[in-house]
């Protein structure tokens, strides 16, 4: 085949990067060579519209021992000779064509990136974005994204201890499907993605290579049409049996020595593992392609480069000790197969029987090194304007707030997702502590040591669309918020960073805008970057999704004595509202749902006030002054107390103040505000503290036996809110509808 522009372009290649490959190389590149370009080029591996803005985001801590971008995952220290390893990445494009393996190879993934460092993998977690709930096909993709999720990490052995979901008309055709791991590794059994060592031999390990998930980080990296259904080969399938022995079988060769680095394979498969290993380690590989074991016969070079199969990892092994390598493999029933060896030249040769198909320098391969990075245009979005004009006084208040409180907490992006998370095993493999003692985050043992981790995702991506500086600093914010609740201490951060296509400008105001917000906020909290993914061009002829910078945050417990759950604990005992009253109800879910409001500013927020508030409650937590800690976020004080009730049939009766909207003091979403329970026998001490923090507090009310009243009004028990509350998404999605999506998968 000629290679032309023409080809180059059919492969996502732009003519500029044409020129520089040929220019790379010194001669026109191969078929196997320019596709080989084509997906280490593409956004999703290279980053080439975004690592001029990644690298401003903090990325230095006292606690951080692997900087972004350096490994596999992020990896902190958590002291007592234990780190913690985590990460979140997106698999959004494969659920959109075939939800069921788009999500459960995108949990595979994940896990893999934390093992491949050493680590066991001990958490999930997930952030999910559908469209209209009412519509079938969201139904059909909420169907199949939460079994594909359910399978994969129940099969595999690792609990999915928490998450998010949202459901927005802007994500009809582009669901989000991030997904987050979280492991932990002792003290010097990390392991490096690094090739040394001329003369070492390469293995491939894990399952055998086939034609699933051809070209799927190109795919990745193009909106997703009505013709996308014809890229379904570019879909993974994934087998989590597969991958627990591959697990243990990883954790095996790293104890008994002889491995010098390891790599997963995962987007770009062969062709992106030898190339950022050598890379790293400033080497090159001779590669035999016939070695690798395939699923498929008559497999073209090309095919075998660009694979993203599943369930397969890269090592390179110490020479000598091949045998002991392949020994461990054979018992636990997994392919291994000596496939080449280091080189020191930099070179990456890759034959076919004999025949040379490739040869490439690693380092123009990979992000850093050769590949290209862009400074894209941006400007600030028309729509803000709309945003700017939104005048609160608008919107009367309501006459029936019983009745609004009543829609409000049946809204599908605030009612219990029971559904869902009754399908995830939440338990297996470890000690999850949040399953029956709710906390803002989600807590989990750190078993041969008294520590525990608080784990939480969170992005409220209408925040972000309405400010995307005040929404990224949110994002952030809330995340330590959570952790802080639950009595952690906030050590780092990963994103996953959704937005639309790169090359609008007011897409790209929102990435750049969103990054900037979420730095500050990091700064201050002290929670570097450890790492994540971009996922750009979520977006369809109908404009981009709502800008997703999904946060997943991870905290420490030193004790489980330091944890803190969000549910009240006896009657009379008192309710305070710690942060400022607000008479703010921007971007709430009661402005967007209830009043049909589009365009509103971002709920009020300042960063400094949203410091002083969490250091005063952890404060307070340490001092053992209070009894329940639960932050107000979607729906506003009336959810969280209502939440705050359910876990033991304890109701609450508040008084408003008199100088607030009614709808803004129940339902508005200003942040920086936490509801805490207190004993009486504790009330002196905790009003003495919080006074000497200088943070505001407000008495709202007491713990009741079970009735709800607002103002002196009865408002029922709280079993009748609690029922509302755990039915409404299953009485929208229907019983019927949900087993029928499942059954078709």
């Amino acid at each position: 085949m000629e290679i032309t522009l023409s080809v180059a372009e059919k492969l996502g290649i732009r003519p500029e990067e044409f020129e520089m490959i040929k220019q790379i190389l010194g001669r026109t590149p191969n078929f196997a060579e320019l596709s080989a370009y084509s997906v280490m080029w593409s956004e999703h591996c290279s980053y080439k519209n975004s690592i001029k803005w990644l690298k401003t985001l903090p990325r230095k801590g006292k606690r951080l021992l692997v900087e972004a971008g350096e490994e596999n995952a992020g990896l902190m220290d958590i002291g007592d000779g234990w780190g913690v390893v985590f990460k979140i990445e997106s698999h959004n494009h494969p659920s959109a064509i075939e939800p069921f393996q788009g999500a459960a190879t995108g949990v595979g993934g994940i896990h893999r990136d934390i093992f491949t460092m050493g680590a066991r993998p001990i958490a999930a977690l997930n952030s999910l974005r559908f469209g209209n709930i009412e519509e079938d096909k969201t139904r059909h993709l909420l169907a199949g994204v939460v079994h594909g999720i359910g399978h994969y990490g129940n099969c595999f052995g690792v609990p999915t201890v928490g998450g998010e979901i949202y459901f927005e008309e802007c994500y009809h055709t582009n669901p989000l499907v991030n997904a987050m791991s979280v492991g932990v590794v002792k003290a010097g059994q990390t392991v490096s993605a690094t090739a040394e060592g001329v003369g070492n031999p390469v293995f491939i390990v894990g399952s055998a290579t086939g034609k699933d998930g051809m070209g799927g980080a190109a795919f990745a990296s193009a909106d997703i049409t009505e013709n996308s259904i014809e890229d379904l080969p570019a879909v993974q399938v994934g087998d989590p049996f597969q991958e627990k022995k591959l697990l243990e079988a990883c954790l095996e060769v790293i104890q008994n020595g002889g491995l010098v680095g390891m790599q997963d394979m995962g987007a770009a498969g062969i062709i992106c593992s030898t190339s950022e290993m050598s890379a790293k380690g400033g080497v090159g590989m001779i590669i035999n392609l016939e070695k690798v074991p395939t699923r498929q016969a008559n497999m073209k070079a090309w095919e075998l480069l660009l694979s993203e199969s599943q369930e397969r990892m890269l090592m390179v092994v110490e020479k000598g000790r091949e045998k002991e390598i392949t020994a461990i493999f054979e018992k636990w029933d997994l392919p291994c197969s000596e496939i080449g060896e280091v080189t020191g030249d930099g070179i990456l040769r890759f034959y076919m029987n004999g025949e040379l198909e490739a040869e490439l320098p690693a380092e123009s391969m990979v992000l850093g090194g050769g590949a290209p990075v862009y400074t894209r245009e941006y400007k600030e979005p028309a729509y803000l304007e709309k945003v700017k004009a939104f005048n609160p006084d608008t919107i009367a208040v309501p006459s029936n707030l019983k009745a609004t409180a009543e829609k409000i907490i049946t809204i599908p992006n605030i009612a219990s997702k029971r559904w869902i998370y009754h399908q995830y095993d939440s338990m297996v493999g470890t000690g999850n502590t949040s399953t029956n003692s709710p906390s803002d985050a989600q807590v989990v043992l750190v078993k041969e040591t008294n520590k525990a981790l608080a784990v939480t995702v969170d992005c409220n991506s209408r925040y972000v669309f309405s400010d995307p500086y005040v929404g990224g600093m949110i994002a952030v914010s809330e995340a330590a918020r959570n952790i802080v609740c639950s009595g952690g201490l906030p050590l780092g951060v990963t994103n996953c960073l959704n937005f639309g296509n790169p090359y609008d400008p007011e897409v790209y105001y929102q990435f750049v805008y969103a990054i900037k917000g979420m730095g500050a906020a990091c700064e201050k909290f002290e929670t570097p970057i450890t790492g994540g993914n971009v996922s750009f061009y979520n977006q369809s002829p109908d404009g981009p999704v709502y800008p997703t910078p999904t946060i997943g945050m991870v905290g420490l417990l030193e004790s489980m004595d330091e944890k803190m759950t969000l549910d009240f604990k006896a009657a009379g005992d008192h309710i305070y509202l710690v942060g400022h009253q607000s008479n703010d109800i921007n971007s709430s879910e009661y402005l967007h749902k209830v009043c049909g409001v589009e365009y509103s500013p971002a709920p009020a927020f300042d960063l400094e006030n949203e410091f002083n508030v969490q250091q005063a409650i952890s404060q307070l937590i340490k001092s053992k002054l209070i009894d329940s800690a639960h932050d107000i976020s979607e729906g506003g004080l009336f959810v969280t107390l209502a939440e705050s009730g359910f876990n033991r049939n304890l109701g609450f009766a508040v008084q408003l103040p008199a100088d607030l909207r009614k709808d803004a003091a129940l339902f508005g979403e200003a942040q920086s505000r936490v509801v805490v329970s207190v004993k009486e026998s504790n009330r002196a001490a905790f009003e003495k503290e919080l006074t000497a923090t200088g943070c505001a507090f407000s008495q709202l009310g007491t713990v009741t036996e079970g009735e709800v009243r607002v103002n002196g009004e009865g408002w029922n028990n709280i079993g009748y809110w609690k029922n509302l509350y755990d039915t409404a998404l299953e009485n929208v999605i229907g019983g019927g509808v949900a087993e029928d999506a499942l059954s078709a998968i």
